[in-house]
């Protein structure tokens, strides 16, 4: 079993930065794909990041590229989400998702593991 536990959310203005953490339990952390999704009221959860098990590759969707960045450290058991130039459309809670596989995906269901999610607000 792996437990994730998301933090650095908060109240932002658009414009502003913000970066989050997931620390993670699991012992063979290395060998997940790590990922960051999010999901704003009346709206599904939409993926935002995902990060292989060596760090050498990422992939985000249009709506964030350029402006986030997913980074992890294995030796710490931890995965970050450097979010710049925020929007009020980033307003969500983001949640972090493991994968036990070495490639990435973008899908939800092919996450096994999830945090508790942390509240992100940009205000305008």
């Amino acid at each position: 079993q792996v437990q994730l536990v998301e933090s650095g959310g908060g109240l932002v203005q658009a414009g502003g930065s913000l970066r989050l953490s997931c620390a993670a339990s699991a012992r063979t952390f290395s060998t997940y794909t790590m990922a960051w999704f999010r999901q704003a009221p009346g709206k599904e959860r939409e993926f935002v990041a995902a990060i292989r098990w060596n760090g050498g590759t990422t992939d985000y969707p249009d709506s964030v590229k350029g402006r986030f960045t997913i980074s992890r450290d294995n030796a710490k058991g931890a995965v970050y989400l450097q979010m710049n130039s925020l929007k009020p459309e980033d307003t969500a809670v983001y949640y972090c998702a493991a994968r036990r596989s070495t490639s990435w995906s973008g899908k939800t269901y092919e996450y096994d593991y999830w945090g508790q999610g942390t509240q992100v607000t940009v205000s305008s």
